[in-house]
């Protein structure tokens, strides 16, 4: 590829240039291997009005794979004597997230001029959670970066593989609960119509499921495009409502008493309440620090109110298990026995690990055991909606039938 560059001599000279290379990075060990700095370098000939690589940047996201992946390959980097400005400069050119190798590109420049790690993920919160900037500050300021990283990498690993299987649990109810409605909607607008069609021409009675359903499918067929629209409408406003505090206060009420839910997000919030409180302690946080962290980290508001509880308790002197354990309701007794036992041993973060362990194997066996519920559940119901919809449907035309 041609490039068009700008460069400093060795002389302090500005040079303004085109030369040939791979890619930017090829063009600027070729200046320096002649003495020059490179300082802008543009491909010639690829002037185009949209660019796809800021379009890519701006469309993509940072995923949790792609901070695992970041958090391990560094703590590797830097375990094995790179500096922090090289380990970023190789990382940035690996990644396949445009998105993602901006952000390193940004942090790496602030690191060269005298930034620390942290500082420079702090500009970024969109990549960088709040976690994961207090763990790297309290790795460098302890000297421990290294294992800082690798900690958080584990630490992310858990809770997304906790996440895909609470995911995995309840997509499978969705998807055929989703394809019983949008089928169910064609066979009123494409098949009710022609046996309906049929029972007129014969002047059949009909009973009352199959009149219901006709005046269904006759409701549905008149105002197809009204009735959808208002659908999408109310799916909308919906999400918007359950995105204010109310809102969400009320899904997390629901989601709470659900009979099977509610004990696997009572188990899921106790394995991430811990998990995140061990991950902080155990890299030198400040435990009034580590318990706000742990609060953003939580989704529902009720568990946030519990940590925000322990928080001020902490700072009034109360012991960290104390609120935990008047929380019953939503922590299972164990968690706040076991902090107890590790705040008189002094091994609250490996008491902590321990729970979390403990309740992510709990949610595992949860998820399996609820898809061995739903299935029959859903076998149930759509047996139902099918047989109710046969013989509403089928009835009249064994009447004809046996009149013939």
């Amino acid at each position: 590829m041609l490039f068009k560059y700008k460069a400093i001599g060795s002389g302090g000279e500005k040079i303004s240039n085109s030369a040939e290379a791979k890619d930017k990075f090829d063009l600027a060990r070729q200046l320096k291997a002649e003495g020059k700095l490179l300082i802008f370098a543009e491909e010639e000939g690829h002037k185009t009005v949209v660019n796809m690589t800021y379009v890519n940047a701006f469309l993509s996201r940072v995923t949790m794979q792609d901070k695992i992946i970041f958090a391990r390959n560094l703590s590797a980097m830097v375990h094995a004597g790179l500096s922090l400005s090289r380990g970023m400069n190789i990382l940035e050119r690996q990644t396949k997230n445009e998105k993602f190798k901006k952000i390193l590109r940004t942090v790496g420049d602030d690191i060269k001029e005298g930034s620390s790690l942290g500082d420079s993920m702090k500009k970024h919160p969109s990549a960088f959670s709040s976690l994961f900037v207090a763990m790297v500050r309290a790795g460098e300021e302890s000297g421990s970066l290294t294992q800082s990283l690798k900690l958080i990498g584990s630490q992310m690993e858990k809770s997304y593989n906790l996440q895909r299987k609470i995911r995995g649990a309840l997509v499978y109810p969705a998807i055929i609960m989703i394809a019983m409605v949008i089928v169910g909607a064609l066979m009123m607008i494409f098949v009710v119509p022609t046996l309906t069609s049929t029972f007129k021409e014969l002047s059949a009675e009909l009973p009352l499921s199959t009149q219901f359903i006709i005046f269904v499918s006759d409701v549905l067929i008149a105002h197809t495009v009204a009735i959808f629209s208002l659908l999408a409408v109310v799916i909308v406003m919906l999400i918007a409502f359950f995105r204010t505090q109310r809102g969400k206060r009320i899904l997390d009420f629901t989601f709470l008493r659900i009979p099977i839910i509610g004990k696997l997000v009572k188990k899921t919030n106790s394995a991430r309440t811990t998990r995140t409180l061990s991950s902080l302690l155990s890299s030198g946080v400040d435990i009034v620090e580590a318990l706000g962290i742990t609060g953003d980290v939580l989704q529902n508001s009720y568990y946030k109110e519990v940590v925000a509880e322990a928080r001020e308790g902490i700072q009034k002197g109360r012991p960290l298990s104390s609120n935990f354990l008047k929380a019953e309701g939503l922590y299972p007794l164990m968690v706040g026995e076991m902090m107890e036992v590790g705040e008189e041993t002094g091994q609250l973060s490996e008491m902590l690990l321990e729970i979390a362990d403990f309740y992510e194997g709990e949610v595992e066996e949860a998820t399996k055991s609820m898809a061995t519920i739903i299935e029959p559940f859903l076998m149930i119901v759509v047996g139902a909606v099918v047989g109710f919809f046969a013989i509403a449907m089928i009835s009249p035309t064994y009447s004809l039938l046996s009149n013939i």
